[in-house]
């Protein structure tokens, strides 16, 4: 049974928490954060502690914390043995700690999200191979994906994952809103949106852009830049449509 010790109390530190519930040959042995308050939703599950110096034995330390503090948080772990990692998609391999590694599961996490660990994938990394074997195996109790990737290849992937989630995500948030200005459901686009999303399981975006930009419709577009009474999501339309444009060879 590998012992983790889990430094975070956010999104990604309640995920990896709750995956390894469900795992047969991982425990999470404790959860730190330097802020109590937000620890009382583990403290019935696992021990829990504010003091960094009282972090248990472990075979791992996963550090899900914002980027900024990962590398400061990590020269504190005062650990004889066990990898310290991180889950950073930005953030390059530690290099200051003995075992030192990568745990980075691609995939967004909201709190109230249920998610299935076992199609998320893992991009690991680690300062020896030992210790790359150790994150394998760790990973494998709960997911059946993970790709053994560099520092320069997760923060492509990261700034991909940019584009492809939370840039996207920010533009269903302007349709929204585009909708409520007039009172209309948003739901009843979620039938597009997830076609959309179906296709790109299959095929490539680029083969299934579709929209007046690709067709080069310029009385569409006018007229939608007409409709537009925002300067922020008119700015947007003309960023797309002249990249959509420009990629399609329309210009």
């Amino acid at each position: 049974m590998y012992s983790i010790v889990i430094l975070g109390s956010g999104n990604v530190a309640t995920h990896m928490f709750q995956a390894f519930q469900s795992s047969k040959t991982c425990a999470v042995i404790q959860v730190y954060n330097h802020n109590k308050s937000s620890l009382l939703k583990f403290e019935n599950s696992v021990s829990i502690t504010t003091d960094i110096s009282a972090l248990e034995p472990a075979d791992l330390y996963l550090i899900c914390l914002k980027d900024d503090v990962i590398e400061s948080i990590a020269k504190q772990i005062k650990a004889k043995t066990g990898i310290i990692a991180h889950t950073s998609g930005n953030q390059s391999l530690l290099t200051s700690p003995k075992n030192s590694g990568v745990f980075y599961p691609l995939q967004t996490f909201s709190k109230t999200s249920e998610l299935d660990y076992s199609t998320i994938p893992f991009c690991l990394e680690a300062n020896s191979e030992e210790n790359l074997s150790l994150l394998k195996s760790i990973a494998l109790s709960i997911s059946q994906h993970q790709y053994e990737i560099s520092t320069a290849q997760r923060q492509t992937l990261h700034l991909a994952a940019v584009f492809v989630c939370n840039f996207t995500n920010h533009l269903y948030a302007i349709g929204e809103d585009i909708c409520l200005q007039e009172n209309i459901p948003f739901d009843i686009l979620k039938a597009l949106i997830k076609e959309t999303s179906d296709k790109v399981q299959s095929q490539s975006p680029s083969e299934m852009q579709t929209g007046p930009a690709v067709r080069n419709d310029e009385k569409t577009i006018t007229n939608h830049l007409k409709q537009l009474n925002s300067k922020d999501y008119k700015a947007i339309y003309n960023l797309m449509t002249n990249s959509i444009l420009q990629k399609h060879d329309k210009l």
